[in-house]
């Protein structure tokens, strides 16, 4: 995957779960992987072979953890509460076009979610997390979510919140953050990656 001067965070977003399928916002609820959702992560950490990773940090929902299990770093890993997804509130369970036909200009980037967390609680925790990621010496692995990888990339970057709905990410998809020239010069180094994957998605 390259080498690097600096270190690299490696983000994993879970695997495919039943609401992932059905595209249905899942933030606190705990739902586990489906079968390919498991074999997808199998084979995420195949894809990660042998990079060495000073942290491994995975969220404390269930399809994180079960994916980090699979991918061979259940034994390294240490559970970061601010990794987990964003909390949906109303939202919760509801697929984006059943949120836009009662808020058409909806955007959870921008307008978070009711009865839920704001953009500014996930930014809070988003930051939390780059300032402890940007002590360590070497590389990191973090296995989390969809909405809170998206801002939390955003926040690597130095961009607004809003800049996080450019950045599709597949279920069990690869994406790695680091440095061009120093610690001030935080660019995406890949993004998405589902090569490892039967399908996108």
């Amino acid at each position: 995957m390259g080498m690097s001067a600096w270190p690299l965070i490696y983000l994993a977003r879970h695997g495919e779960t039943a609401w992932t399928v059905t595209g249905q916002h899942t933030g606190r609820t705990d739902l586990t992987l489906t079968a390919r959702g498991e074999e997808n992560a199998r084979r995420l950490g195949e894809r990660l072979g042998s990079v060495l990773f000073e942290a491994v940090l995975v969220s404390p929902l269930r399809r994180a953890i079960r994916t980090c299990e699979l991918a061979g770093y259940a034994a390294a890993a240490m559970i970061d509460h601010d990794l987990v997804e964003w909390d949906y509130g109303a939202y919760e369970g509801s697929t984006g076009a059943e949120i836009r036909r009662a808020r058409p200009e909806w955007e959870i980037f921008r307008d978070g979610c009711p009865d839920g967390e704001s953009v500014a609680e996930v930014m809070k925790r988003a930051d939390r997390v780059v300032e402890r990621l940007s002590v360590l010496d070497g590389n990191a692995l973090i296995f989390s979510h969809s909405h809170f990888l998206r801002l939390l990339t955003a926040r690597w970057l130095g961009l607004e919140a809003g800049a996080a709905r450019c950045f599709f990410l597949g279920t069990a998809a690869l994406s790695i953050l680091g440095h061009e020239r120093g610690p001030h010069d935080a660019v995406i180094r890949l993004w998405n990656d589902c090569a490892h994957v039967g399908e996108v998605g």
